[in-house]
């Protein structure tokens, strides 16, 4: 076989790949993705039956571009003290299942039935079980998942994946010699691969409102494209009820309206559907801990992140009637980059 058809079959397998991995958000999609400038981290959230345990844990690779080295880690982000560590493992103690969501980082474990943690740095260890069903972000052929057709663009900085609007907990961690009991608890799972975290972006998250089982997941950032840039963003608001209950979606391709504000309070976001809906969230800014985001070239931008927001929701139908009010608490947000640029982009 010559060197040109060598290419094209390299190229239409990682074509099919591609194809496939965009249909499983979940699953790791590094497989494609070549050998260098790539990152991938599952977001695991933990919260306590009495919401005083608070966790982030994110396991992950990165894989560098020119004189960077590659690496495995597991970011902890304790909630309550706002303490963070980053543990760094060499990348080929890194393995993930293209499919689903199971991922191992040296001897940490993280999959659909739970994690199983051994970390030195912030001697943290112990299991937690997910008592239900990963609930997921819904996927279908022309919306594979939160990114709707965008999750098919082939050139995007950055994708996202929901991998479980809430579960159930089952078990305890030790942190630092203090147990942290999350039986009755309730979880979440997010994740990003690509190439970079936007230059600007905020992100919000809480499923601990008064109703149970209401989720919001909430996202507005940067985005390239070509040599210029728009303003992006992804709003869900799962309900529960009858049949599953109904997933609220404003987002840019869904051909939502937003109007953003930030000060060094809060967050004042209104959005409005095609279809009429209306959206309020408010939320309240609060000091958190540092996790490290990808760049191009490392794994070590300093972004701050709390686990200790409240976000106020406000939904409207288009005749003006509240369907839903109330406000999450344990809420996880970050307000992060050049917001005077992302704040100036109007429109959509």
């Amino acid at each position: 076989m010559d060197v040109s058809m060598r290419s094209s079959a390299q190229a239409l397998r990682r074509t099919v790949k591609t194809l496939a991995a965009t249909r499983r958000p979940a699953g790791y999609h590094g497989d494609y993705q070549g050998s260098a400038g790539f990152f991938e981290g599952w977001y695991v959230k933990l919260v306590s039956a009495d919401r005083s345990s608070r966790l982030a844990v994110i396991p992950g690779i990165f894989k560098g571009e020119g004189d960077a080295q590659d690496e495995a880690f597991v970011q902890v982000l304790d909630g309550v003290t706002g303490e963070s560590w980053y543990e760094q493992f060499p990348a080929s103690q890194f393995t993930a299942d293209s499919k689903v969501f199971n991922a191992a980082v040296a001897g940490n474990r993280f999959s659909e039935e739970g994690i199983a943690l051994d970390l030195d740095g912030p001697d943290l260890r112990g299991a937690v079980a997910f008592t239900d069903p990963m609930d997921p972000w819904p996927v279908t052929l022309t919306e594979p998942g939160i990114m709707g057709r965008y999750a098919w663009v082939p050139v995007m900085e950055c994708y996202h994946g929901l991998v479980s609007f809430g579960h159930g907990l089952q078990g305890s961690l030790t942190l630092g010699g203090r147990e942290l009991n999350f039986d009755g608890g309730y979880g979440y799972i997010e994740k990003d691969w690509g190439r970079a975290f936007p230059s600007a972006y905020v992100w919000m998250q809480t499923n601990h409102f008064p109703h149970p089982g209401v989720s919001l997941s909430a996202s507005i950032a940067t985005i390239p494209w070509g040599r210029r840039s728009f303003r992006g963003f992804i709003v869900g608001l799962r309900i529960p009820g009858a049949d599953g209950g109904e997933l609220h979606r404003f987002a840019t391709y869904t051909g939502a309206r937003s109007d953003l504000d930030i000060d060094d309070a809060e967050v004042r976001w209104s959005l409005r559907s095609k279809a009429g809906e209306r959206l309020t969230l408010r939320a309240e800014r609060r000091r958190g801990g540092l996790l490290h985001a990808p760049v191009r070239t490392q794994m070590h931008r300093r972004v701050e992140e709390t686990l200790d927001a409240r976000v106020h929701v406000h939904l409207q139908d288009r005749d003006g009637r509240t369907v839903f009010e109330g406000a999450g608490e344990a809420a996880g947000l970050e307000v992060h980059g050049d917001l005077d640029a992302l704040l100036a982009m109007q429109g959509r």
